[in-house]
């Protein structure tokens, strides 16, 4: 009896910790599900958004002009926020007024 109860209960948890290493990596290398923070992208994106996100393209496709990618916020790492590329390493980006640019936009 208690071998057959300690069967099932071993069987229980390898199974688990299976799904649960499948489930980590389909989050981790495929996509998931992101809480988007911030109005940087309304009307596009809503504060506080959910957004079904994939993670294939940064690894097969370099990222272009007009994707939109989500980072860890730099004040709040433990939230998200979502940013439309506009330039890229070694592009100039013009301003009408570069002080209140570097205020309130992030660089990533």
């Amino acid at each position: 009896m208690l071998r057959n109860v300690l069967g099932k209960t071993f069987r229980f948890l390898g199974y688990t910790v299976q799904y649960g290493c499948m489930a980590h990596c389909a989050f981790e290398y495929l996509g998931g599900i992101v809480v988007c923070s911030g109005p940087s992208m309304e009307p596009t994106i809503q504060n506080s958004d959910i957004v079904c996100s994939e993670n294939l393209s940064r690894h097969f496709y370099c990222i272009r002009k007009g994707d939109i990618v989500i980072v860890k916020s730099p004040n709040d790492p433990k939230s998200n926020i979502c940013k439309r590329v506009i330039g890229l390493e070694g592009d100039k980006v013009c301003t009408s007024n570069p002080s209140d640019f570097l205020k309130s936009h992030s660089y990533v």
